[in-house]
């Protein structure tokens, strides 16, 4: 981690706000399904933000997740290496958040790799992975495994298709937003400006 002293003032209301956004019963449904998604004997983190960033700090974890969210011989990246090395570990962290924006994550639900390797902002880190998860929900293609209630499905795309018939029907409509005239007269205005005449 970065050899950084306290923060004072704003920088550390900001830092605290930032902290505020940390949900701890976020963290263990992550941790859950990223233990069950991997399938591998993966030790459970002690609860807290420190431990949950340094169970992923390293990137592998984050890779298997990504890898197991793709059919066997097609996964995104190739090569998984446990190292100590700090450009290593961020390295890693870069290829699944690559690997997660392909797979569909919304460029602005993806954290920055400093976010996770220093643990500046782990709440980013939290919703980066709840948007991976409901899109594997959403998929739906079997490579999901775990509880599908753990994340909210994402709404699919209802095109609707009108024919030019339907199309010319709608143009003799008249629509409610556009108002009607019925039971409705200008008689007793006055103009602007003028007091009302009361007789």
């Amino acid at each position: 981690m970065a050899n950084r002293g306290p923060s004072y003032g704003l920088s550390r209301e900001v830092q605290e706000k930032i902290e505020q956004k940390y949900d701890p019963e976020l963290e263990s449904r992550l941790v859950n399904w990223i233990i069950v998604q991997c399938g591998e004997q993966i030790e459970h983190p002690p609860p807290g933000r420190q431990h949950f960033q340094t169970w992923l700090m390293d990137g592998t974890l984050l890779c298997k997740l990504i890898n197991s969210l793709h059919p066997k011989g097609n996964e995104p990246i190739a090569k998984i290496l446990e190292s100590k090395m700090a450009f290593k570990q961020m390295e890693q962290i870069s290829q699944f958040l690559k690997a997660a924006e392909i797979y569909g994550v919304r460029t602005t639900d993806i954290f920055q790799t400093v976010d996770l390797w220093e643990g500046k902002d782990m709440a980013a880190v939290q919703r980066t992975l709840m948007a991976l998860g409901s899109l594997a929900v959403t998929k739906d293609d079997g490579c999901y495994k775990g509880d599908p209630s753990w994340f909210h499905r994402k709404a699919q795309q209802n095109r609707r298709g009108f024919s030019e018939e339907q199309l010319r029907q709608g143009q003799n409509v008249i629509g409610l937003q556009m108002g009607s005239n019925k039971g409705a007269s200008q008689s007793g205005m006055t103009g602007y400006g003028m007091p009302r005449q009361i007789i």
